[in-house]
């Protein structure tokens, strides 16, 4: 049995295939950077599917956030052989995942626009290096993460308008103290932040939240996507939630900026699935 992961810090997407059968199902964000070896362990273990299939499963191919050093392979790569004793695994950077996914065997620019955000250039070998995904405190330009942080500050500051700020009330009741006792002092301040960004699919017409989606997006084209001189001649491929769900508003600002529009991908586990079944020679395509 084969096994592909495309992991965010929020969740992770998983695709089997055995004897010609396709199985589906999801677990939390594994992140080395937030698990260690025996967190990632644990948590694979209260997935029944997985456990149902440990003992059969000979190849994973995991790529997941936070998994941008040798180190780093190695703290997944070990959680998951707890689980898999029989398994080849290789653990890899969620950005060659979406790579793989968008660009398959060609150039671009692959951008993730999900939780946090990251970019990088592929030549239509291997991925050249980079000097982006700073995370969400000193980076995350137009991700979840800064969305909602932007959001969250609005209201915080007074500066949200009236009308939005009742609305923003309502759904997220909790007062500044508790605000700030999660963004400091609690587990995964920035899946917290991120879930502020989701205020912005139900009001997304308003003026305030257009403006701030469209300087999110061109901060992050001004930081990231303007970094690689030839980023008007070959396409552009975005993988993630916020890109997926503010495509429109994502479009116009690449279209202001002479960027060619690629693939827009939700999630890129069916297409990644795909290309390493092709890779490994299992099947042409499986769905």
């Amino acid at each position: 049995m084969i096994l592909v992961a495309d992991s965010g810090s929020s969740k992770t997407d998983w695709m089997g295939y055995f004897n010609g059968e396709i199985v589906k199902f999801n677990t939390p964000g594994i992140n080395p950077y937030f698990l260690n070896e025996q967190d990632i362990s644990k948590l694979i273990l209260k997935n029944e599917i997985l456990v149902q299939y440990a003992e059969e499963v000979k190849e994973i191919y995991f790529f997941g956030a936070g998994c941008s050093s040798p180190d780093k392979h190695e703290v997944v790569s070990n959680g998951l052989s707890f689980v898999f004793p029989n398994a080849y695994i290789s653990a890899d950077h969620d950005l060659l995942g979406s790579v793989y996914a968008t660009c398959g065997d060609e150039e671009g620019l692959n951008c993730i626009l999900g939780t946090g955000s990251n970019i990088c250039h592929f030549d239509g070998n291997k991925i050249q290096d980079g000097h982006h995904g700073l995370g969400y405190v000193l980076g995350d330009e137009g991700s979840g993460t800064f969305f909602g942080k932007k959001v969250l500050l609005s209201y915080l500051y007074k500066k949200m308008p009236e009308d939005l700020a009742s609305e923003f009330k309502k759904t997220f009741p909790a007062e500044k103290e508790q605000i700030i006792t999660n963004v400091y002092q609690k587990p995964f301040p920035n899946i917290y932040l991120a879930g502020f960004s989701r205020f912005m699919a139900a009001q997304k017409d308003h003026p305030f939240i257009q403006h701030i989606l469209k300087t999110g997006f061109q901060e992050f084209v001004d930081t990231n996507i303007k970094d690689y001189p030839r980023y008007k001649s070959i396409p552009c491929h975005f993988v993630g939630s916020i890109a997926y769900y503010y495509q429109d508003e994502l479009k116009a600002v690449l279209k202001d900026n002479g960027i060619r529009v690629g693939k827009i991908l939700q999630k890129p586990i069916e297409e990644l699935f795909n290309f390493i079944l092709r890779k490994e020679g299992v099947v042409k395509q499986a769905i």
